[in-house]
């Protein structure tokens, strides 16, 4: 069995969610799994473990997390020597002409950008569809029976996704009109996720070649706090905190000699979890690693760790230029908080801060820039004094992305670039959108350009048009992502020659009512509750985090399906 990463080496060995795949089906005694990873230039694409050409692979795998990855995705099946689109493999499963099984995040978010290259999809957690789908593989293998049976037989198994079982009918405005399911089969698959486990995921692989050269640990899935942009906090509901226990058990499974463990999921991690991590940290003199903190969640104890830890450099993340925006996206931060987080941070010996901000956001206007400059300036002063003190000035990186609407939050109705509903149906284009994303970030690096030791990070509002079309996309966008795979046409090119705009699927605002072509999947969210947090956003409302003890708001937990 062949399992592929659509990115570089250093990449996917960084990847948990691909560790945790290849630790899984190598762990079934009638399995050997060889990884694929994106090749170097010139390079041709081999098994890491053998060798082997993709061609020898009678099953291939694949774990998707970004969409930047599917035009890469699309390439190395080419490149592999097998057809790229399902429908033209043949009938017998093969070597050469092998099932592809894709899973990860970039599927269960929006399967249908990538439907027309798979033959299967896992819709959910590795964890809890693996154990019941690789038997199956197994049987399949040994009796012969024919492609279609099999996946037939593959669409009645929960978290199972088959492409080739559901069509999509378009209308003349290209907007999806229905989903139509085989006969016997469900009307949407539902996503199964992994409940409770007894030991947290753990990096199993470690190699100095890593982009993150550490021992990483999760610290659960999902986010309760529900901002209303991030995908996370949606399709991972309800979220789940593993038990310090389990975090405590990962950890114990550490090499001796690795010494700095990387956290994942600080920010949504409770302050008592973390202060018992730090503790164990301490204790076992281990080094602190995390992506980003949330400013509202610096403990005594972990400020100690810090500390410890040698640690020079943190992110934390606003994402919203001000309170205003911030309490528009649900984010629930303060400039207090933003600010007593630095001084503490700071204080604790880190001399780079990066802020994330976002821009692109809904009603966002140049007073919400004019804010966060005024907030910049206003944490150097606080921090100056502690500089001086230790003799040496911190470096404040602000980050500036550019937002994409997501599947599955209350966003996903709205523009790229920030646009309002009238503008971005008039324009029918996205150039108003890129127009008005570079704009923006010309206004903020003048700011930003007054504020010594202060410096701006973007990226390329073009660059994430890319995301934005792939994000929101559907099974029309195969062509584009195989001609980008495998270097035909850039982005653009392809675009055109598939008689597709960028326009209407990254600018053009989507209708409450509307049948997103990603909900041919069921991640159990109550009809009409992403619009309604959508307008209370508008409203300036804040939704609190998820209690699922009680809460009854979104549908998963307590409504009217039952797991």
């Amino acid at each position: 069995m062949a399992l592929l990463y659509p990115n570089t080496y250093s990449l996917a060995i960084s990847n948990l969610g691909f560790q945790l795949v290849y630790s899984l089906i190598n762990g079934q005694p009638d399995i050997v799994c060889e990884r694929f990873v994106y090749p170097e230039t010139d390079q041709p694409l081999r098994s890491l473990e053998s060798n082997h050409p993709l061609t020898d692979f009678a099953i291939v795998c694949v774990s998707v997390s970004f969409e930047h990855d599917f035009p890469r995705l699309a390439g190395m099946l080419a490149a592999g020597g097998i057809a790229p689109m399902a429908a033209d493999r043949a009938a017998d499963i093969a070597p050469g002409s092998p099932l592809v099984l894709m899973g990860g995040v970039g599927v269960f978010m929006n399967p249908e950008p990538l439907a027309p290259f798979a033959d299967l999809m896992v819709i959910g957690e590795a964890e809890a569809v693996l154990p019941e789908l690789l038997p199956l593989l197994l049987r399949v293998r040994a009796s012969g029976i024919d492609r279609a049976a099999f996946l037939r037989r593959c669409g009645l198994v929960r978290g199972c996704y088959v492409p080739s079982l559901y069509t999509p009918a378009y209308g003349a405005d290209g907007r999806v009109e229905r989903i139509t399911a085989e006969p016997g089969l469900p009307e949407r698959v539902e996503r199964v996720m992994l409940a409770e486990t007894s030991c947290a995921a753990h990096s199993m692989q470690l190699s100095p070649a890593a982009e993150l050269g550490m021992y990483m640990i999760e610290l659960g899935r999902g986010c309760s706090r529900g901002c209303r942009f991030c995908a996370a906090g949606f399709i991972y509901r309800p979220p789940r905190l593993w038990t310090k226990e389990a975090i405590l058990c990962a950890l114990n499974q550490r090499p001796p000699h690795v010494d700095r463990i990387g956290l994942l999921g600080m920010e949504m991690a409770s302050s008592e979890t973390l202060d018992h991590i730090a503790a164990a940290l301490q204790e076992q003199q281990c080094a602190l690693s995390f992506s980003s903190l949330r400013a509202d969640r610096i403990s005594p104890q972990l400020i100690s760790l810090l500390a410890d830890s040698g640690l020079k450099s943190v992110a934390i993340a606003p994402d919203g230029a001000s309170e205003r925006l911030r309490r528009i996206i649900n984010k629930g931060l303060s400039e207090a908080d933003l600010l007593d987080a630095a001084l503490r941070l700071v204080e604790a010996g880190i001399v780079h801060l990066k802020l994330y901000v976002m821009i692109g956001l809904p009603t966002e206007t140049n007073e919400d820039f004019d804010e966060l400059a005024r907030m910049l300036a206003r944490m150097r002063e606080i921090l100056l004094p502690v500089a001086r003190k230790q003799g040496r000035m911190v470096e404040i990186t602000l980050s500036v992305n550019s937002f994409v609407p997501k599947p599955w939050t209350p966003f996903q109705y709205l523009s790229f670039g920030g646009l309002d509903r009238n503008t971005a149906l008039a324009m029918k284009n996205s150039a108003a959108a890129l127009l008005a994303l570079k704009q923006k970030i010309r206004y903020l690096r003048r700011m930003v350009n007054k504020l010594p030791n202060v410096r701006l990070k973007v990226d390329r509002p073009e660059r994430v048009l890319e995301q934005a079309v792939f994000s929101r996309g559907d099974r029309r966008l195969a062509g584009v992502l195989l001609d980008m795979g495998i270097g035909k046409y850039s982005f653009k090119q392809a675009m055109k020659a598939h008689n597709l705009t960028s326009w209407q699927y990254a600018v053009r605002p989507r209708e409450a009512d509307e049948l997103m072509c990603w909900q041919v999947l069921d991640h159990g969210i109550r009809e009409g509750f992403l619009y309604q947090e959508l307008e209370r956003a508008c409203r300036l409302q804040a939704t609190s985090p998820c209690n699922t003890s009680h809460c009854r708001r979104c549908g998963i937990c307590h409504g009217t399906r039952e797991d």
